[in-house]
């Protein structure tokens, strides 16, 4: 019997350091800040919370010593104080000041959260369903970043999901880019439905909304990488709409940025149509075929460079295209790009031009020329083929 009581007491004992050693792992907490907003939320709501405790101690100790003292059992009579004035002054000016304490720092920090002005670098960024467009409005580079998990690893229709990545539905094709120690200034909006730019170590949860333009900002304090997620429930996939930022030193940066500069496409020329530019372009074949003969009639004569499809589609359409993200149909996929080829071309070349359902026109770069665009189409067409 002595056996059976020690071997219970000994596998008590067992679960309880178990336990113990599991709660040591255990973290209940607001994630690192990193920014200078982050700061002053973290600070706000642990200051608040220990008011909050100690309010919570002061008033249920006080009432539970009071139904313990002064209980029936023990001949005790209740005290008659209505309309005692100093009684109600007391409890009046008592949580008035509490509330005033709470409401300074609240208040100074929601300012903070606003002050968007001055910033170093701006960034308009466009919620789709379900991906994020990027563009560094000082810098002329632009992009979009969508969720890199491989479906394999989410999907479970034919078995067991693939082995999880650390970032698992944390993870995309192109992060944002900023340097440490920068005002970055955010325009956030919408081209579908209601989104959120929520990243908690930033301290910002910004709504995106179609038809406005809302701002945030945040100054990072160290290199690193922060993720977050869309924090509206945005349509069936949003699960699958991360935020990755990557904060790197300025030096870093600013190679990062010139590496970006060079893969975005070239602008489109501005033609004019003034009377000058229309006697230049007529008058030059002429002076170059007086200057140059036959050769130069060659070269009067000789069409101008057909569009790189598959330039364009490395630039521009692979973001979606090369992964089929958002019901879009991937490179070479036959299946997904038979029904579309049935349309037509004009149809296609129609949907890429002026956008159609989550691709916007053009994708997402206005300054591509139509033909570049087609060629595109052409490029992606004839690899499903």
């Amino acid at each position: 019997m002595l056996g059976k009581h020690l071997r219970a007491a000994a596998a008590f004992a067992a679960s309880l350091l178990a336990s113990t050693a599991a709660l040591a792992a255990y973290d209940v907490d607001i994630l690192p800040p990193v920014t200078p907003v982050s700061h002053e939320i973290y600070k706000l709501h642990w200051g608040i919370l220990w008011v909050c405790v100690v309010i919570f101690i002061i008033v249920f100790g006080a009432m539970f010593w009071s139904v313990f003292k002064h209980r029936r059992s023990v001949g005790a009579k209740a005290a008659q104080f209505h309309e005692n004035t100093t009684i109600e002054v007391i409890w009046t000016i008592v949580p008035f000041v509490i509330l005033i304490g709470m409401a300074y720092p609240a208040t100074k920090t929601i300012l903070d959260m606003k002050d968007a002005g001055n910033a170093d670098i701006s960034i308009k960024v466009t919620a789709y369903q379900w991906k994020w467009e990027y563009d560094y409005l000082n810098d002329g580079v632009r992009f979009f970043a969508n969720l890199a998990t491989p479906r394999e690893q989410i999907d479970e229709r034919h078995g067991p999901a693939a082995k999880r990545s650390e970032n698992y539905l944390l993870e995309v094709d192109n992060p944002v880019v900023v340097p440490v120690g920068k005002k970055v200034r955010l325009l956030i909006t919408s081209n579908d439905v209601i989104h959120g730019w929520y990243v908690p170590q930033f301290g910002i949860n910004q709504y995106g909304i179609p038809g406005f333009i809302k701002d945030a900002w945040f100054t990072i304090e160290k290199a690193g990488t922060y993720r977050g997620q869309c924090s509206q429930i945005c349509g069936k996939e949003h699960g699958f709409m991360p935020i990755v930022v990557v904060a790197k030193e300025p030096g870093e940066y600013a190679a990062w940025l010139k590496e970006q500069k060079a893969k975005m496409p070239a602008p489109a020329t501005p033609v004019s149509d003034s009377a000058d530019a229309v006697a230049t372009t007529s008058a030059a074949p002429v002076a170059a075929a007086a200057a140059g003969g036959a050769s130069a009639k060659v070269a009067a004569g000789a069409p101008a460079k057909a569009a790189d499809g598959k330039s364009t589609y490395d630039s521009v359409c692979m973001v979606c295209h090369g992964t089929g993200a958002a019901g879009a149909p991937k490179l070479g996929d036959k299946a997904a790009w038979a029904p579309r080829i049935a349309q037509g071309k004009n149809t296609l070349y129609a949907s890429a031009l002026k956008g159609k359902g989550a691709m916007p026109p053009k994708g997402g770069n206005a300054a591509l020329p139509d033909d570049a665009v087609k060629a595109a189409v052409d490029y992606m067409t004839a690899a499903a083929k």
